[in-house]
């Protein structure tokens, strides 16, 4: 387990080359995935841990990434929070009843993973299984502010009115919302590292929505508390923070053993500002997938080379696959990283 490619670089020791996986590498740009989709509803593949482990492993060979992501959706968790909601179509996720007030926030329960999102830990134990001497298996959860953006704004949004309103006219039921949100998290996380998980990543993907005031305020103490809480004794914590780069200094203060960037930050300024006691990921914009691979193959290597050949590096997107890329071209980026890096 040890010797993985992608948890040397995890931990800061020197790679024979660069590894690189994909956020949302298993998905809907693989037709193999489609396939699955067209016949089964989003909910139950993410429940079916067998569909779930073969979702994961699709991605393996086809695209040869150096490590594969648990397929799951950061919302599985709600259910047992006695929270409710579904994947409309053409909408994304809806809340059926958004928590917004006090009486709301203090009827979220924690959960038990193992009974309540019991299919995941079956999922990763399988693929854990399959992948054994081959590859490592991340586990990953929301972090507590992007589950309380969806829980409170009731699916998606643009300026989140409501989570940043709540924070603003009642920051204790806010704050009281994230103690319990976190004991989700920490409590589902471990179990995904009993399960199996060789490293976890915390997507804060909406996070960038703050400024550096409410992100230390609102936010800080309860990422913080929630890496603190990990299990995590020789596994990686990966802490993605998308839109983060005026948050840089904070998240650092937060935790995790590696440091995500999206493309809105040159990675060496990100690894200065983070400092290199850190290791780093990122930092390919998803949409340059869609350039010509000879454009891909450049941007690949001015990242490599803006990393310097510092142990540490994690080559991944600055957020996930859109669905319409192309194949070949997932295919391409990741042979470039390999090729182009090597020691």
């Amino acid at each position: 387990m040890n010797d993985y490619r992608f948890l040397k670089a995890c931990r800061r020791e020197p790679v024979d080359c660069t590894p690189v996986w994909l956020m949302r590498q298993a998905g809907r740009y693989m037709a193999e995935y489609r396939a699955i989709r067209s016949k089964t509803p989003f909910l139950q593949m993410c429940k079916t841990p067998e569909l779930a482990a073969e979702v994961t492993l699709q991605p393996v060979d086809k695209i040869g990434v150096d490590a594969a992501i648990i397929f799951a959706d950061i919302l599985l968790p709600l259910e047992g929070m006695g929270i409710g909601f579904e994947f409309a179509a053409n909408e994304g996720p809806v809340i059926h009843e958004p928590v917004r007030d006090r009486a709301a926030v203090e009827k979220i329960k924690i959960i038990d993973p193992d009974t309540d999102v019991g299919y995941v830990m079956e999922a990763i134990r399988l693929v854990r299984k399959e992948l054994e001497g081959r590859l490592p298996v991340i586990g990953f959860s929301g972090a507590p502010f992007t589950l309380a953006s969806y829980i409170v704004e009731g699916g998606g949004s643009r300026n989140y009115q409501y989570v940043k309103s709540l924070a603003y006219n009642d920051p204790e039921t806010f704050h009281l919302l994230m103690d319990k949100i976190g004991q989700v998290v920490t409590v589902y996380l471990n179990a995904q590292i009993r399960a199996g998980a060789q490293a976890v990543q915390l997507f804060d993907s909406w996070v960038g929505c703050l400024g550096p005031g409410d992100y230390e305020t609102y936010v800080l103490p309860h990422t913080k508390k929630v890496i603190a809480g990990l299990d995590a004794d020789g596994v990686p914590v990966i802490h993605f923070a998308n839109g983060g780069s005026t948050l840089l200094h904070l998240i650092e203060q937060a935790g995790g053993d590696v440091i995500s960037v999206d493309w809105r930050v040159n990675l060496d300024d990100a690894w200065t500002r983070i400092g290199e006691d850190y290791a780093i990921q990122g930092n390919f914009d998803p949409v340059a997938l869609f350039a010509p691979v000879d454009e891909i193959r450049r941007r690949v290597q001015e990242i490599l080379d803006r990393a310097g050949g510092r142990p540490g590096h994690v080559f991944n997107l600055g957020h996930g696959i859109l669905p319409e890329t192309p194949v070949d071209h997932v295919r391409a980026l990741v042979e470039a990283v390999h090729e182009l890096s090597a020691r």
